[in-house]
């Protein structure tokens, strides 16, 4: 009996696993975002041309539309700030065929007057499989609020 429930408990906790690992178009996908918001701190406007095509949109967390010219003129080496650190996660991947949607929380930490300071932001992305490569065609930013203390 024993032995019978370990096998039971083994075979589910691989199912578990299995279910839990993302598809190949899912992890390219991750990536995606990751290399794109990464790019964005770090004001790599090469690799925001090369993730996002031609007719990507963005909405600011401020609510401007933006052109892909317009984001990416944000992004020159004259506005270039100090990187903070980045973490992405919390991402959610929902395919249909060449369209995906992407949720992710960004978490940025930024030193200011020589102390840290925190922020995050829930973004959205919709990327489309273009000439057999994944691009963001468009992002839309919306802030979180400080937890309450």
């Amino acid at each position: 009996m024993k032995t019978r429930l370990a096998h039971i408990l083994s075979a589910s906790a691989m199912l578990v696993c299995v279910t839990a690992q993302a598809t190949p178009d899912e992890s390219q996908l991750v990536t995606l975002v990751q290399r794109h918001a990464q790019a964005q701190s770090t004001f790599d406007q090469a690799t925001l041309k090369a993730v996002t095509a031609e007719d990507y949109v963005e909405i600011s967390p401020v609510g401007e539309v933006d052109s892909r010219a317009k984001m990416l003129s944000f992004y020159t080496p004259e506005q270039k700030r100090p990187a903070p650190q980045l973490q992405v996660d919390e991402t959610v991947v929902r395919r249909s065929g060449d369209t995906a949607l992407i949720s992710a929380r960004l978490s940025y930490t930024i030193n200011q007057d020589g102390a840290p300071r925190g922020f995050a932001l829930r973004a959205g992305y919709a990327a489309r499989l273009i000439d057999q490569q994944w691009l963001l065609v468009s992002a839309q930013y919306t802030a979180i609020r400080p937890a309450k203390k």
